[in-house]
């Protein structure tokens, strides 16, 4: 007898982790490895961060919280939000979250029903479809154009749509592809999206980290329709090296935020009490340590790309934001998944296939690493690829 539920068994697992693990395993066995498959910043929690919850830890603060979260902390999110993105929300519309994958998660299961279709662009972060399916929901998956930097245009978000449509997933600055849309591209999607109907769930967790001039925009500023109509997801992984803490929260229409606080009140009860108080150091203390993991991440990024620029048989497209390289390795004339497993057997490199992300012919480049290992990284690649 099959036991596992059947829209679990469908489920994919995480290619990313999967590599990570691989890489750290086959590290454990001696063997030289240069790992770009962790999105995870490879600076320490700001001390001032872990002071706060060693303190709270020592000071008792280990029991239960509202299930949304601290008070305390929520407030100090939205005063966050409206100063850094101009969006007024009531602490009651936050939820703190155990990360921002399980923000997403809790967002979808709160207002997707079984049938429902939600529009992912792609390339796209590899557990948006999966969540989709977990609750029932159909993914309508829209292809976008390397020429158009990997952005899915409005004309494009309009001819998916269907009378099916519930939710459009929009991932700006944007994994796997490091595109920023603009205030003009964003506002076209948000009022089609509005005038439909359609929610949007905006995952904006890599907002700290633009680039060449970028400005993060936040979609549910840009009118009251599109604010009615938006769940927007942020957390404290990306910008403050807290990957491991697992906080993340959602800002939300009062009515969803109500559901997804019930959600989390059935299943996790609440994020881990002390690590809320990191998470309040996190955002009441000094930002100077945001700008400067941004700038040595622009500095990996403009290295990589002059590297990977210079290799003939494949192309890239200049990220604008996050901490990766979206690299098309069409011209090869491998699968993403045979490349990478090449890549990683003969030159010591692991990288993620892109087929994780629904780009075959691509692969996945973590610049969150050092500039020595970059370096070694791109030589090798580069010698792999005038192989191949």
């Amino acid at each position: 007898m099959d036991f596992i539920a059947k829209n679990i068994a469908e489920l994919a697992p995480s290619m990313t982790l999967a590599i990570t693990s691989q890489a750290k395993a086959l590290k454990k066995q001696g063997i030289d490895v240069l790992s770009f498959g962790a999105g995870e910043p490879d600076f320490n929690t700001p001390a001032h961060i872990t002071a706060a919850a060693v303190e709270a830890l020592n000071s008792g603060k280990t029991r239960y919280t509202e299930s949304n979260g601290l008070l305390e902390l929520r407030e100090a999110i939205a005063a966050k939000l409206l100063v850094d993105n101009g969006l007024k929300y009531d602490p009651s519309m936050i939820s703190v979250n155990c990360g921002a994958k399980h923000s997403c998660f809790n967002a979808i299961a709160a207002v997707v029903n079984p049938g429902d279709e939600v529009i992912i662009p792609a390339p796209y972060w590899t557990s948006y479809p999966e969540m989709v399916k977990i609750v029932g929901g159909v993914p309508v998956i829209v292809e976008t154009k390397r020429e158009n930097g990997w952005k899915m245009t409005a004309e494009e978000f309009e001819n998916a749509m269907s009378p099916l449509t519930k939710m459009v997933i929009i991932n700006s600055p944007g994994n796997p592809t490091g595109s920023v849309y603009s205030r003009e591209e964003l506002a076209a999607i948000g009022e089609i999206a509005a005038s439909e109907g359609i929610l949007i769930l905006s995952d904006e967790i890599y907002e700290k980290l633009v680039y060449s001039g970028q400005q993060h925009v936040s979609i549910a500023s840009l009118s009251k329709e599109i604010f009615d109509h938006t769940i927007t997801i942020n957390g404290f992984s990306k910008a403050y090296a807290m990957t491991g803490w697992r906080l993340g929260y959602t800002a939300a229409p009062k009515k969803i935020a109500d559901a997804i606080d019930t959600i989390q009140s059935h299943t996790t009860s609440n994020v881990t009490t002390f690590a809320q108080y990191g998470a309040l150091a996190a955002l009441n203390g000094d930002q100077q340590i945001v700008s400067d993991m941004r700038d040595e991440f622009d500095v990996r990024r403009q290295y990589m790309l002059s590297r990977l620029q210079a290799i003939k048989n494949v192309r890239v497209v200049e990220p604008l934001g996050a901490f990766y390289f979206l690299v098309d390795i069409s011209p090869v004339g491998m699968t993403s998944a045979a490349f990478c497993e090449k890549l990683l057997s003969k030159a010591r490199v692991a990288a993620v296939p892109g087929i994780a992300f629904g780009a075959e012919g691509t692969l996945r480049f973590s610049y969150a690493t050092g500039l020595d290992v970059i370096n070694e990284g791109m030589d090798r690649f580069e010698q792999f690829c005038a192989q191949h």
